[in-house]
């Protein structure tokens, strides 16, 4: 019972995902028209770009590279906007679960071993913000990013021309907060036996940049998935094996619940109803109940506009912990490390999240009126 406890409460999200499907699935019986409901490109593309991350960091390659940076921290106040530009610009490239789980830890370390662990809420959230908001810019930077891109075939040089307002906003607020913190002075332990497997290294980055060339449509994706899992049976299965699977499984599970209710005409009035005076206000809404991935799989199955739902779930990541899955990862790794001081955190979480939620998305709505 413990065990099914303790899995239930890990995924949360697949687990609400599994069963929405599941009811959805009595209202409309399986048939020939399910296969029409996935995305098998988005899939395929998420499942390489993650098998590659997690490769690259089975050789430490992430955290080798962030420790060397944390070593040009002076002081406190540049330590904590050096963890945020990592994690910042890590989201853009790795995507933000994977930004936050390899640099997490070394905003830890780097905290401790400066003796400045008292601001470890604080940090940590920022990083957290941090990854949720970096990754709005590329289309590989968020999971719910890479599926709209591929979703509504929207062109590269557009994406990112949508999303490059609110990402300079965020920038400007988050270095912004790193004012709070004092500019004291530390010293930074750089004593750390790990180095960098080079020739593995060149091997996944390689693999890397043929991911990327896959989500940019250069590569057809069905040769990139081959490539890339036949590669890393012969040089990594533990990558293969460290995938997020259940962030795969939300995806199919949330292909099959928005693909019925789209067949449903009650819910289909009902949900073109809603998003007729927009979509930006009811995807915000939406992202803090059930998450930013499930809410721009469920409403792009009813509209067209989407810009409005890129806005609505990124910015949407922010707000509640569970309006994105790198929050949960967060608030989960800093009550491991510091047991606890969790109500602490949840507090100055909730703070500084509804302050970005209400600037940029009025900075949003200011965009999207400006734009009509």
């Amino acid at each position: 019972m413990r065990k099914v406890l303790y899995f239930l409460k890990t995924n949360a999200v697949v687990c609400i995902a599994a069963a929405a499907m599941t009811v959805t699935c009595f209202l409309v019986p399986p048939d020939a028209l399910y296969l029409g409901y996935f995305d098998f490109r988005t899939l395929a593309c998420l499942f390489i770009t993650l098998a590659v991350v997690c490769a690259l960091r089975n050789i430490k390659f992430f955290t080798i590279i962030a420790r060397k940076t944390v070593k040009l921290a002076g002081n406190l106040r540049s330590l904590a906007l050096i963890l945020i530009v990592m994690t910042f610009t890590g989201s853009m490239i790795i995507a933000n679960d994977m930004a936050l789980i390899t640099f997490l830890p070394v905003g830890y370390y780097a905290l401790s071993v400066a003796k400045k662990e008292k601001y470890s809420a604080f940090v940590f959230i920022l990083q957290n913000i941090s990854a949720n908001l970096g990754g709005m810019l590329t289309p590989f930077g968020n999971p719910q990013n890479l599926y709209i891109y591929s979703f509504y075939g929207i062109p590269a040089g557009e994406f990112t021309l949508i999303m490059l307002p609110l990402f300079l906003l965020a920038i400007s607020m988050l270095a912004a907060c790193c004012l709070f913190l004092k500019p004291e002075k530390i010293g930074l332990d750089d004593d750390f036996p790990e180095r960098i497997n080079r020739p593995r290294a060149a091997l996944y980055l390689a693999l890397f940049a043929l991911s990327v060339l896959c989500v940019f449509r250069v590569l057809d994706w069905r040769v990139c998935l081959c490539a890339v899992t036949v590669t890393l049976l012969v040089f990594d299965r533990e990558a293969l094996k460290s995938v997020d699977y259940p962030l795969l499984l939300t995806f199919a599970f949330f292909f099959v619940f928005s693909g019925n209710l789209s067949r449903l005409d009650t819910v289909r009035r009902l949900m073109e109803k809603l998003l007729s005076g927009g979509v930006l206000l009811p995807a915000l809404g939406s992202c803090q109940i059930i998450s930013n991935v499930p809410t721009a799989i469920l409403l792009s199955r009813f509209t067209d506009n989407y810009r409005e739902l890129l806005y609505g779930v990124n910015i949407g990541g922010t707000g509640t912990p569970v309006a994105s899955l790198a929050s949960l990862i967060t608030l989960s790794e800093y009550r491991l490390l510091y047991p606890g001081r969790g109500k602490q955190y949840l507090g100055l979480f909730a703070l500084i999240n509804l302050i970005f939620l209400a600037v940029l998305g009025a900075a949003a709505f200011l965009l999207l009126r400006l734009g009509n």
